[in-house]
């Protein structure tokens, strides 16, 4: 009896050895996850860096499934306050002068109030500074995470007559991107996959209000080396979607009004179960529907520094490569389904190489969305 117990303890110590080397071997490259993961209260553990994770644990989260987009949307939406996108000398007697320039205002600063006054529109702006009868004003803006106040004191435009500040600001923003997905319980969505930003001073434009709205798809401009190409559509209707709530450097983030789509739900991956190697995209090039397309994941960058560029993708797909050349403006938000689950979205597209562009992990985007169900709705 005693030999048994003998071979029984020398087997079970080599076991024990086997487990406690497996656990701390290295992992190969860089740029991979550690070899010890936490994800939502369970452990996962990836031998060697290579193959998918496998959940360990009593206690691991349930796994989110969520209804894969691909449809485009019209994006309407106004600002938190009004950005100052450019500045320009006003002509007064022999002198031209800026009083916006003059206060310290700066291109890309968000001017959210004046005379204490919350200002949304263009024209809550204009009413003040031309009523100002070159009396000066107290201008409160947001530069970055600071906000800082200003003197400023209109002054009169020989050319018409009334009091200007010499700058010039913009209130709202439209275009079409397209829904990366949405949660069939609480119908929160997410798309684009990255920020909506000013298209003169490539600030994060400040979400004060939103909508989408639903688009047709009538063409496509071809992508090139070194010119991008586009969706061409139209917005279909006046009736919204649903309602932004968030403008992120993660992607736009709201509510559903009712659900869009018929397609059935599909789990949601982590980011150590992707991997290099065929996927496919979800994406509309024609009307409202959208197709899936073949690409491949060339590369996965587990950084937290670049949230939106966690994947480099190439449209291997025939018919899209003959008509789009890849990857398109517009097509941001189109997510990405490896081994039927969602990935990410696509959210960028290389300028000389349209047939290549970047992805983000869905992960990165649900954890903005969760806050966004939680009400927490702050741009």
């Amino acid at each position: 009896m005693r030999k048994y117990y003998k071979i029984f303890a020398g087997v079970l110590s080599l076991y024990i050895v086997f487990i406690m080397a497996v656990m701390y071997l290295p992992v190969s490259g860089a740029s991979k996850p550690s070899v010890l993961e936490r994800y939502g209260g369970g452990i996962s553990f990836r031998l060697f860096g290579r193959g998918r994770a496998e959940q360990a644990s009593a206690h691991t989260a349930e796994r989110k499934t969520v209804v894969p987009g691909g449809s485009p949307f019209g994006i309407k939406m106004h600002t938190l306050g009004v950005i100052i996108v450019g500045l320009s000398d006003i002509q007064s007697g022999t002198e031209n002068l800026n009083p916006a320039k003059d206060a310290g205002l700066k291109i890309g600063d968000v001017i959210t109030h004046i005379e204490d006054v919350p200002i949304h529109r263009n024209s809550d702006a204009a009413r003040f500074i031309s009523g100002a009868g070159g009396e000066e004003i107290k201008i409160t803006a947001m530069r970055g995470e600071a906000e800082i106040d200003f003197s400023l004191t209109p002054i009169k435009s020989e050319y018409d007559d009334s009091y200007k500040a010499g700058m010039w600001v913009r209130d709202s923003s439209a275009g079409i991107g397209t829904l990366t997905y949405y949660d069939p319980e609480t119908l929160g969505f997410a798309g684009l996959g990255h920020a909506i930003c000013d298209i003169d001073t490539g600030e994060i434009m400040p979400l004060y209000s939103g909508e989408i709205v639903d688009v047709n798809i009538s063409g496509v401009s071809m992508g090139q080396s070194g010119r991008p190409g586009e969706l061409k559509g139209t917005f279909a209707s006046d009736v919204p979607l649903g309602r932004l709530y968030r403008n992120s450097e993660s992607g736009i983030f709201g509510m559903l009004d009712y659900p869009v789509l018929d397609a059935g739900p599909v789990p949601m991956a982590l980011k150590q179960e992707i991997e290099p190697g065929p996927a496919q995209i979800f994406s509309t090039i024609s009307g409202h529907n959208p197709r899936a397309f073949d690409i491949l994941i060339e590369k996965i960058n587990y950084s937290d520094t670049t949230p939106t560029k966690n994947m480099i993708i190439r449209v291997i797909d025939e018919e899209l490569l003959a008509i789009s050349g890849g990857i398109v403006q517009g097509m941001s938000g189109s997510p990405i389904i490896q081994n039927d689950m969602l990935a990410g979205a696509i959210t960028h597209v290389f300028v000389n190489d349209p047939t290549r562009g970047y992805g983000i992990f869905a992960e990165n985007m649900d954890k903005i969305l969760d806050s966004v169900e939680d009400g927490q709705i702050a741009a």
